[in-house]
């Protein structure tokens, strides 16, 4: 299949594009390299490279979502069948940083893809949603949970489920929606709480944990994106909505220990709770198991360790 990629040199998008190229499917990506004005640029500008030496595609393209002629074009050039769309702003603290134009790519982004999916007759359009989506929730939630999120980035998020469904009902676009949990890896940027800890550890500096015992759902690159491509090119998942974890919650507080007892240095300062995020559990993936044949192997102790590796290097 020729698949589209948006946000294809993300840390899960690059990934994901790996997985589909070593099917032997035809990958062709766009990705506008955003630093989302609070990532620092040189920092982008070391890793970018490397994700794109993670992969084979040569068909990379420097396009926004958000310019609906661009994307005609290349979904007009390339004939697409399926596209993966990874491209949004990547989590609540960067769209707190710029509301209006968070909103412009994850809604009019979204709907620029939808309408030209119709247009070239596209055969699936998988959505890149989030756990945020759901709101507060404790252990073992499921997609049919009924969602109540908090703050802008899962508000929009859920918005953004409601569309890719209403045009499954009005046109028969196929589409597959995947709501993944705090994913973390090698190759991924300074800004996300992994990152922070096992990089404030390596410096000898203060872990901040933002609420002891507020737990998370941490699910290691590699399992995430083996999800999400099994969920592009699997016609069992068409219509579907799954959550794509490793179904096992860790408080904050546990992160930052292993990430101090790994590196063997680091401090931990306990704070009150981040009122921004949602308290947050494991999710069920049953459904992944039983359409994808979804079966997340790294477990936080050596997802831990395999980014910690990498980052020495």
């Amino acid at each position: 299949m020729r698949i589209l990629a948006t946000g294809g040199l993300g840390l899960i998008g690059h990934n994901v594009v790996q997985r589909l190229e070593a099917q032997g499917h035809e990958l062709f990506i766009t990705d506008n390299r955003t630093n989302y004005g609070i990532i620092p640029q040189d920092e982008l500008d070391r890793i970018m490279p490397q994700r794109l030496a993670k992969i084979k595609t040569t068909r990379v393209h420097r396009i926004d979502v958000t310019d609906y002629d661009s994307m005609d074009w290349l979904l007009r050039t390339y004939n697409i069948d399926v596209i993966v769309h990874l491209a949004s702003f990547p989590r609540q603290k960067v769209v707190n940083v710029n509301p209006m134009h968070g909103s412009r790519v994850m809604s009019e982004g979204l709907l620029n893809l939808l309408e030209l999916s119709v247009k070239h007759q596209i055969n699936k359009f998988v959505y890149i949603s989030s756990s945020m989506v759901y709101g507060d929730f404790d252990e073992d939630v499921r997609e049919d949970a009924v969602c109540r999120p908090q703050g802008q980035y899962g508000i929009m998020k859920l918005a953004g489920e409601w569309l890719v469904r209403d045009y499954t009902r009005r046109y028969g676009l196929a589409h597959t929606i995947i709501r993944p949990s705090a994913v973390y890896g090698e190759l991924d940027v300074e800004d996300r709480v992994i990152s922070k800890f096992i990089l404030s550890a390596m410096r000898d500096q203060v872990l901040k944990v933002n609420g002891a015992n507020e737990t998370l759902d941490f699910t290691y690159v590699n399992d995430a994106a083996d999800g999400i491509a099994a969920a592009a090119v699997n016609i069992a998942a068409n219509n579907n909505t799954y959550n794509i974890t490793k179904s096992h919650s860790h408080s904050l507080l546990q992160a930052a220990q292993l990430a101090v007892k790994i590196v063997g240095k680091g401090s931990i300062e306990v704070r009150n709770k981040d009122a921004d995020f949602p308290s947050r559990g494991a999710l069920n993936i049953d459904a992944a198991r039983r359409d994808l044949e979804f079966d997340p192997k790294v477990d936080i102790e050596e997802g831990f360790e395999r980014y910690y590796e990498w980052l020495k290097q």
